[in-house]
């Protein structure tokens, strides 16, 4: 794990052994931590506070982990933050639905120091290349998707009919990578390489479940999606129709 310094980390595990476990090792990565046991404590935490990185447990008292995940990506200064989710069950079912709360990337318990580290680096990575690495597309400037909704890239804002979609830094870069070239389809390791860097850590289930997280937030109806359309056993498109 690279060393960082100035950077804080909000920790939220009641199990006080892991929680001691994740203190000690991102504190030698260089992280400041604050640590808390309580989910309903952890979220006001961090509404009020900014913090570079988010680790956080399934299950919690107070307040179970997806439903703070989901509240901190809805407001506060930790919208974009990246977030590492802690759980005790690996059913795919499971991790989709951590990723679908807004989650970056899941960490199954037991889990060893290596792989700790290995998924923190991998989040901070992408969080820290999020300007310079992560699109090869068009120019910055301000795009029309669709009737009422409009991408402006440079300041990395969607507004749909009047309110600003509420974008995470995935969900944003890959909606720039398909918009950038309607009508071109890209396959999802394709997306994985332009998105995340080719990052190792995460798979095509991800680039799927972020999809699904775009459409609820563009589509009339995202079950019938009319935007990004899906090009079976390939991957994925903007449509080229206005």
């Amino acid at each position: 794990m690279t060393v960082v310094d100035n950077r804080r980390v909000l920790v939220v595990e009641d199990d006080a052994s892991i929680r001691e476990l994740l203190q000690l090792h991102l504190g030698l990565a260089g992280f400041t931590v604050e640590d808390l046991a309580n989910g309903r404590d952890a979220l006001d935490v961090a509404r009020a506070t900014p913090f570079d990185l988010i680790v956080l447990d399934v299950m919690l008292p107070g307040l179970d982990g997806i439903s703070l995940c989901r509240a901190v990506r809805t407001a506060g200064p930790n919208t974009s933050t990246p977030v590492l989710m802690l759980t005790a069950r690996d059913s795919e079912a499971d991790i989709v639905v951590g990723l679908d709360s807004g989650a970056d990337d899941y960490l199954t318990k037991p889990f060893g120091v290596r792989e700790l580290q290995a998924r923190v680096g991998a989040v901070m990575r992408r969080h820290l290349h999020l300007e310079t690495d992560v699109v090869d597309a068009a120019p910055s400037t301000t795009l029309d998707l669709a009737p009422g909704i409009t991408m402006d890239v440079e300041k990395r804002r969607v507004v749909v009919h009047g309110t600003e979609a509420d974008l995470t830094r995935q969900e944003f870069d890959l909606l720039h990578q398909l918009v950038a070239r309607r009508g071109i389809v890209f396959t999802r390791a394709r997306l994985l390489q332009t998105v995340w860097n080719g990052d190792t850590y995460v798979t095509e289930r991800t680039v799927d479940t972020v999809v699904s997280r775009l459409r609820k937030k563009l589509e009339t109806d995202p079950r019938q999606p009319t935007l990004i359309l899906t090009a079976w056993g390939v991957g994925y498109k903007f449509s080229d129709h206005d």
